[in-house]
């Protein structure tokens, strides 16, 4: 199924039950997607942006809410941190499965063969291709760590 799809037929799902919760998180998905097919349309993508972009979008959310959450936390707010960590649960729902650590070094072993990394300058080529190749499936700050460990 396509993600635009699973995205709408989740929202139908959410008005159906009357969950508030998943229904604004996934209204928030659909308006940050419009605002990035909109401005992908001004750089002549016609059909908006592509699916690797719209994993990544969501990863981003999910970060925004977890560095929400740990301030709401540090701040004795429980039931604003409890929210984030609602809409969390909600967003997680469209992500694929994460890769366990040993697939990410496996994923990061295969791109730095496959690009011919060499040293750190390479970098950028290796998380690049990580990127598009794994959105959504691996944390890309751990990767990080990762790739600067194995080409440094």
């Amino acid at each position: 199924m396509d993600i635009r799809a699973e995205f709408s037929a989740a929202l139908k799902e959410a008005l159906k039950s009357k969950d508030q919760t998943a229904m604004s998180t996934i209204r928030l998905i659909l308006a940050a997607l419009k605002d990035r097919d909109i401005a992908a349309r001004g750089q002549g993508k016609a059909d908006g942006i592509e699916d690797t972009e719209i994993l990544s979008m969501l990863g981003s959310m999910i970060k925004q809410r977890q560095e929400s959450a740990k301030i709401y936390c540090d701040a004795g707010r429980e039931e604003l941190a409890e929210r984030e960590e609602a809409e969390i649960e909600v967003i997680h729902r469209f992500m694929p499965a994460q890769m366990s650590d040993d697939d990410v070094a496996a994923a990061i072993e295969k791109i730095i063969a496959d690009t011919g990394a060499a040293d750190i300058k390479d970098m950028g080529k290796v998380m690049g291709a990580l990127k598009s190749e794994y959105a959504g499936q691996l944390d890309m700050g751990k990767a990080g760590g990762l790739v600067k460990e194995k080409l440094g």
